[in-house]
């Protein structure tokens, strides 16, 4: 199976490189994470739904000319291998100022949503500024579908998002998507109990399809492919404002080729 998820967030790479790479924060926005911990080695073990797996960081490469997205996912360019003591993954920086983290993943338990994967978080400066953030991963299941492992991705990636450009904490973020479900479903439940069913599915589909508020993290908003031109995924931000941020588009129907989910955040990205 292979995921690929991509974000733009308005803030200094740095502040998004530390929210993903130190492993006490990754784990307050990832959805697909319950605890990670850093091992001896640059090893970590995570907990995904109570059930323990373990991360190993992977030699990282990083671009020596501007990355373009090709449309397969992958990078083009010429690569150099750099490795790093970062314990939440291996790192690298490229001269265009971009960075690379990559992880490989696994578990042996039975009931594990993953069996084993590897991929990459990628970390490139916008030209209108802001950083995009992308992972692609390839993994094997057990249990967990591969629309499920998207949308936890996105919705994670959208609440770091979040955190990121309004400041409002990931803990509360959740409290918030919480809430809004909460009242989605009770408006639904009250038209079951007062309106025929035609008139009941009517307002469940009309529940499903209203977006949830530009402060509330959503999947949608993230692409599920690499765009053929990463200036159009800024434009569509800029466009609708902070925080209104409408669907990304589906850009091209290329498939990504994920390698690694990234860092010990990829931990993240394993799971992503």
């Amino acid at each position: 199976m292979r995921v690929y998820v991509e974000t733009l967030i308005k803030a200094d790479l740095e502040e998004v490189w530390q929210a993903t790479q130190d492993l006490a924060q990754h784990q307050r926005w990832d959805l697909r994470f319950g605890r990670i911990e850093a091992r001896p080695g640059g090893r970590l073990r995570y907990t995904t739904l109570g059930i323990s797996g373990t991360g190993l960081a992977t030699r990282s490469r990083h671009l020596t000319r501007s990355p373009t997205e090709s449309r397969t996912g992958s990078l083009s360019g010429s690569r150099t291998g750099s490795r790093s003591d970062n314990p939440s993954g291996s790192r690298s920086e490229s001269p265009s100022g971009s960075r690379t983290s990559a992880l490989r993943f696994g578990s042996a338990h039975p009931l594990s949503p993953i069996r084993s994967g590897s991929g990459y978080w990628r970390y490139l400066p916008a030209p209108g500024g802001g950083v995009r953030f992308l992972t692609g991963y390839r993994y094997r299941p057990n249990v967990l579908p591969a629309r499920l492992m998207w949308w936890a991705t996105a919705w994670s990636f959208d609440r770091l998002r979040l955190w990121l450009e309004t400041g409002r904490t990931p803990e509360r973020l959740l409290r918030q998507a919480l809430a809004e479900a909460a009242l989605r479903t009770a408006a639904v439940a009250l038209a079951a109990c007062a309106l025929p069913p035609l008139a009941v599915l009517a307002v469940a589909a009309l529940a499903l399809a209203v977006p949830p508020l530009p402060t509330t993290p959503a999947a949608r908003r993230c692409l599920r492919h690499p765009p053929q031109n990463p200036a159009d995924h800024h434009d569509s931000r800029a466009q609708h404002g902070n925080g209104a941020t409408p669907p990304c588009p589906r850009s091209s129907n290329a498939r990504s080729a994920p390698t690694s989910p990234a860092s010990t955040p990829s931990s993240s990205a394993a799971s992503g």
